[in-house]
This record gives structure tokens, C-alpha cells and sequence, in this order.
């Protein structure tokens, strides 16, 4: 199979210059030190509709004849990209979307220009509708990573990174269906071959490793991981073989360390990505990478940011119970004057913040004067919240973390 050639990408690079952002290559002290690693961050949450999609989309629109009308399938980031690509070229479109996909998404493809067919309740039953209805009207279909065009115009921010940061030695990259890290391999290889390219997939959604480990692609039978975006269920025959030859390594990643990945970014960059854009950065900060050698100066791709407020919301209270930042315990205490005052005061000593406190009487294991207390306070982190269950319990207070 022929792969996806250095030139193809520079011919990318020339054709969607002026319509796409050159994203900046950021390096932020605070996210160095809690890493433990030169750490820089290829910020493509701030590229045009939110993603590094639209700089592929454009690359294989714009080589369309005059006319053309386009159809894709998506959940969110690739209907942006293809919408925006194809209104600047003065192109129609007809984007599928899953009638359950988040209505920002389904807004903004509309704003960019396109119409929005809601079908079916995933991105497969999207994705055929879309395949049939291009056989059936002659438009084309334009795929969200199993095409040269695309694979190559994602490949443009390995020539962004290269360019910015010569001495790069690795370079991190979130994968669904592959097309990101197929193009961005294939270009680093071909002018850096010594400069490493690791893979980053969700735990539940690790097509690409499994499909690595048999040697053919592999298809999952679910899903199950925050971080839609990669969710995919098999790569293409394409992308694999990109993988194969210029991958170094894939690592996965939990959900958990994706939602910690995403609270720092919001802290420490002040910057907001969704979860899929956080899974490169979690496999740095949760050292997913063998320590024999040093990284060497390493940059992440934060692939995008469209996340809707709602999610977002959960999202971060997530990423904070995983980090420690918030403790739920349940407390039996007695049933009479003064004692939440005796709980509060303790809690106050620890420097425990608290958010929220429920009672319950109706627990069947409570003696007659008890009282259950549902508290949640906010930490400072895992080792305050350590001290602090220790601390309480050492105080006589009967505490379960839930």
C-alpha cells in the first residue's frame, strides 16, 4: 500500500495556507514542573471550528471540480471542518450528525453553512447514511481519515512543530480512526527519522493497539470512554499501515487520567479543550513512556476543543474528584444539639472547604440516635485528602470515602 509521501504534505501546506491558523507551540512552567518533563503543547483547540479537523477537510475539498456538492458523517469536530472547508470553496454540503450529538456541534456545522441530516443514534448509522446518500445523489463523500488528501493536511502540523522546534524529540498524538497521527508520522519520518511518534488512545476505545497487535484492522464491538472524539471503532486499512510503518508505540490512557490532563490544561494554560484533545498530554502526566532514555523536548497535540458548556461542567468536577480535589464521605453522627457544629469545627481545623451536606436517618444500620452526614469538601490534593480521612478518623469520627 502506498503511504502518504512528504511531498503530498507540503503540497498540503501550500494549499490551505491562509485559510488555516498557524496554532501556537506553547510551553507553560507550571505544566513542565507537574509533568516533570520539557513538555510543549501544539494548541490546535485554538485552529478554526475548534480542531486540527478542518486543515484535511479543506485539503481534499478544495482539489474538488467547481460545483461539487459534499456529504460527511460526524458527531462534531469533522462536520466543522468539512462545513467551514466546503463554504469557503463555494462549495454545498450535507452533513449527518447522530440525532443525539451535542446541539452546539449541531449549531455550529449549521452556521458554517452546512445542512444537518440528524440520524440514527451513533456515528455508524450516521456514517451510512451519508455513504447512501452520496451513491444515491452523486455528491461526494468526503471521509474523516481514510483518505490521502486528508491524511496529508493533517500531516501540516508535523511541518508547524519541525519548524518551531527543531530539536523535537518526540511527539505525542491522539488517535481515533488514525488519520491525525498517519499524517503527522509520515511527515516527521521523512525529515526527522530519529524524532519519536507515540499514539495515545482511550482505554475503551483502543482499536488502533488491537488492531497493531493482530496485524489487520480490527473492529471493537463497543465503546466506552469521555473522550468522543476518538472513539472510533476500527482504524482504516490506510491508516494502520501508516501506524505500522512510522509509529513508534501506542499507550492508552482511562478516562480518569483524561479528566485530570483536562483540569490542568484549564488551570495551568487557561485554555479549554475537550476530552479527546486532553488524551496526549494525560499519557505524558501519567508516564505512560518507558524510562530507559530521556524524552527530550516532547510536544503534545492538543487536537481540539469543542466541548459543550454542560460537559464541560461535569467534566471538571470529574477531573477534580480524580485529582483529590473534592472528598464525598459519609459520617454517622450522634443525633443531638452541637454535633454537626463539632464536625464542622474538626473540619474547618483540617482546612477542609466545604461544599455541600445532606442527612440521612433512614440508613437500616443507624442506631436510633444517629444521624448520617453526606459531606463533600474541597482539598488541596490526594495527600491533603490523605491526612485529612486520617486526621478525622484519629478524631473519633466514624468515615466513609463514597
Amino acid at each position: 500500500m502506498r503511504l502518504v509521501s512528504i511531498d503530498e504534505v507540503r503540497e498540503a501546506e501550500r494549499r490551505i495556507a491562509g485559510v488555516i491558523r498557524r496554532t501556537p507551540l506553547s510551553q507553560v512552567d507550571s505544566l513542565v514542573r507537574a509533568v516533570g518533563a520539557d513538555v510543549w503543547c501544539k494548541e490546535e483547540q485554538r485552529q478554526r471550528t475548534g480542531s486540527f479537523k478542518v486543515r484535511g477537510a479543506y485539503n481534499h475539498i478544495a482539489q474538488l471540480e467547481p460545483g461539487t456538492h459534499v456529504v460527511a458523517a460526524s458527531a462534531g469536530n469533522h462536520a466543522q471542518g468539512v462545513a467551514l472547508a466546503a463554504s469557503l470553496c463555494g462549495l454545498a454540503s450535507t452533513i449527518f450528525m447522530p440525532r443525539g450529538a451535542s446541539l452546539p456541534k449541531v449549531t455550529a456545522t449549521q452556521e458554517y453553512g452546512a445542512v444537518v441530516e440528524l440520524v440514527g443514534d451513533n456515528v455508524d448509522d450516521a456514517v451510512a447514511q451519508a455513504k447512501q446518500y452520496a451513491r444515491e445523489t452523486g455528491a461526494r463523500f468526503v471521509p474523516p481519515f481514510d483518505d490521502r488528501a486528508v491524511i496529508a493536511g493533517q500531516g501540516t502540523i508535523a511541518l508547524e512543530v519541525l519548524a518551531d522546534l527543531p530539536d523535537v524529540a518526540t511527539i505525542v498524538v491522539p488517535i481515533g480512526g488514525g488519520g491525525l497521527i498517519a499524517g503527522i508520522a509520515a511527515a516527521t519520518k521523512a525529515l526527522k527519522p530519529n524524532c519519536r511518534v507515540v499514539g495515545v488512545e482511550a482505554e475503551g476505545a483502543a482499536s488502533m493497539r488491537a488492531s497493531l497487535d493482530a496485524g489487520a484492522p480490527r473492529r471493537l464491538v463497543s465503546l466506552a470512554t469521555i473522550a468522543d472524539g476518538i472513539a472510533v471503532k476500527s482504524p482504516s486499512a490506510l491508516t494502520l499501515a501508516h501506524a505500522k510503518a512510522y509509529v513508534d508505540d501506542v499507550v492508552t490512557v482511562s478516562d480518569e487520567e483524561i479528566g485530570q490532563a483536562l483540569v490542568a490544561v484549564l488551570e495551568r494554560m487557561k485554555s479549554v479543550i475537550e476530552p479527546s484533545g486532553a488524551a496526549a498530554l494525560a499519557a505524558v502526566m501519567a508516564n505512560k513512556f518507558p524510562r530507559k532514555r530521556r524524552l527530550g523536548p516532547t510536544v503534545v497535540v492538543l487536537s481540539g476543543g469543542n466541548v459543550d458548556a454542560l460537559l464541560l461542567s461535569r467534566l471538571i468536577e470529574h477531573g477534580l474528584s480524580v485529582a483529590g480535589r473534592y472528598l464525598r464521605l459519609r459520617i454517622d453522627v450522634p443525633d443531638r444539639p452541637g454535633s454537626l457544629a463539632s464536625l464542622a469545627a474538626d473540619f474547618a481545623e483540617l482546612e477542609l472547604n466545604i461544599l455541600a451536606v445532606d442527612h440521612h436517618r433512614e440508613r437500616a444500620s443507624l442506631d436510633l440516635d444517629e444521624v448520617e452526614v453526606a459531606i463533600t469538601v474541597e482539598t488541596r490534593g490526594l495527600e491533603h485528602r490523605r491526612t485529612a480521612l486520617k486526621s478525622l478518623r484519629d478524631r473519633g469520627w466514624h468515615v466513609r470515602p463514597s
